[in-house]
């Protein structure tokens, strides 16, 4: 009864966390946010399904192949995501406008996509208004 229960807990749990990436999807506002969201919350959906499958079949070699999947997961998902971000961010995707601060602009030659060891200036730059320090106050 108990070993049901924690299935369905995480069964449920995982669901949730799947139907959040797909949200993240939907509603965040470019392409670089909507991969953070997807990838962080589906990765820990998934992991949290694989668990319950190893909590539900309750063998031993069922257990590591979950395991090893929800290692598999972890390790690749993220790497993955930032990947395709760089990528993403080497041909031009647009950041939202409302980004506040762009680290990468002036470190990467968009060349030869080497990281560069001074920061090149560019007038392409987005400043925050205000003093740094700020975010925070009332």
């Amino acid at each position: 009864m108990a070993r049901e229960v924690l299935v369905d807990v995480l069964m449920v749990g995982g669901a949730v966390f799947m139907f959040l990436a797909s949200l993240g999807i939907l509603r965040m506002p470019d392409l670089y946010t909507r991969m953070s969201a997807t990838s962080k919350a589906a990765t820990l959906g998934s992991g949290l399904v694989m668990l319950a499958a190893a909590v539900y079949f309750n063998e031993f070699s069922i257990t590591v192949r979950v395991l090893a999947i929800i290692v598999f997961l972890l390790l690749t998902v993220p790497v993955a995501a930032h990947m395709i971000a760089r990528a993403a961010y080497f041909d031009g995707v647009p950041l939202w406008e409302g980004t506040v601060m762009d680290e990468l602009r002036g470190h990467y030659s968009r060349v030869d996509h080497r990281l560069e060891s001074e920061v090149v200036p560019s007038t392409e730059a987005v400043v925050p208004e205000g003093e740094e320090g700020d975010d925070f106050t009332a």
